[in-house]
């Protein structure tokens, strides 16, 4: 059967890492495209890399209900389309959607039949080295994710199933198990 899994976790858990591990391993999955008011940028494919709307019309979509979730970050709307997912679990494909902490909750409520993963890094110290390995943030920026971080981790209790993500094969194989997939 088909069901929407919504995995969250904190910046550097290796959220991406994972899905698009499961993607490849399991092409029947679909994941999901998010919309935003933001102008697209170079490369970026409407349909794959977001669908991209203007303020007015991702607006008038909030309105009627047309997100699982959705939120203003840095004067751009950023949201979860709830049509192509609800087009897809019909169609009999399993859905993932890779979002934040405050979207997940807002999923819980527009669709509680949501299966919710949160993906937890093996230590706070690891999680640390992992953002500072990306080498693209300024100190600043490190200090902010690394705050959010702590908040986000004391919301593990709020999920179905959590993992913890140390070895990429080990946490593959047991996120496909949470989800049934064979």
């Amino acid at each position: 059967m088909a069901r929407l899994t919504v995995i969250t976790g904190p910046s550097g858990v290796g959220k991406g890492t994972l899905v698009a591990g499961l993607v490849r391993r399991h092409p029947e999955i679909w994941v999901s495209v998010s919309a935003t008011t933001r102008a697209p940028r170079p490369g970026e494919i409407e349909g794959e890399t977001y669908f991209f709307l203007s303020r007015e019309l991702f607006e008038q979509r909030v309105e009627v209900g047309g997100f699982l979730e959705w939120a203003e970050f840095a004067g751009n709307l950023y949201g979860t389309p709830r049509q192509p997912v609800e087009e897809h679990l019909a169609a009999g494909s399993p859905v993932l959607l890779e979002i934040e902490l405050e979207g997940a909750r807002q999923v819980r409520h527009t669709f509680p039949a949501a299966f919710q993963v949160f993906i937890k890094p093996p230590s706070f110290q690891e999680l640390e080295r992992r953002i500072r390995g990306r080498g693209t943030d300024s100190e600043e920026a490190i200090q902010r994710r690394l705050q959010r971080a702590r908040v986000e981790l004391e919301a593990e209790a709020e999920f179905d199933a959590s993992l913890i993500n140390d070895d990429l094969e080990a946490s593959l194989q047991l996120l496909e198990q949470r989800l049934g997939l064979g």
